[in-house]
């Protein structure tokens, strides 16, 4: 049976972080589906379309990784694409109180999904999208902690 895990997130923008994390993923899984999820609550600076759209293009070269969104429970979504496994990026012990919420939550709902909490590079542990976009929004360099064409998206949106 094919080991598929969800690597969730709004990815607004996905950084070089976030592909660390989905390489990473496919060092034990034999797929990951990066799953953007559709709730708005955050109000994110790129659309659902662009941000798939980057995304794609950003892992167009990772065999075995498929760029999705879902509107609905996490856990419904994994179950839906057969997943075994919810992948969750750990950069700080700030990150971990509400990833362990949410890991807890999702195997009330359901036992059979498991969360992986997965570290990323030390030169990613202090990348977050929220800093990626406020520097890129001052005009700053964000060359090296993005994909080249979210780089290029982010000064055509900050563009003055």
């Amino acid at each position: 049976m094919k080991k598929i895990a969800i690597y969730p997130g709004t990815f607004d923008p996905i950084t070089n972080g976030h592909i660390d994390i989905v390489k990473r993923g496919l060092r034990i899984f034999d797929e990951v589906i990066i799953a953007i999820t559709t709730a708005e609550k955050k109000h994110p600076f790129f659309t659902l379309e662009e941000r798939l759209e980057l995304i794609r293009t950003a892992v167009k070269d990772c065999i075995n990784v498929k760029v999705d969104s879902f509107d609905n429970l996490l856990v419904h979504y994994a179950k839906s694409e057969q997943a075994i496994s919810v992948i969750r990026g750990l950069r700080a012990v700030s990150d971990f109180e509400y990833e362990l919420q949410m890991a807890l939550m999702n195997r009330r709902l359901d036992l059979n999904i498991e969360t992986v909490f997965m570290m990323p590079s030390e030169e990613y542990t202090f990348l977050s999208s929220t800093i990626v976009k406020e520097v890129a929004s001052f005009g700053g360099s964000v060359k090296g902690l993005v994909p080249e064409v979210v780089e290029k998206a982010l000064r055509r949106k900050f563009k003055r």
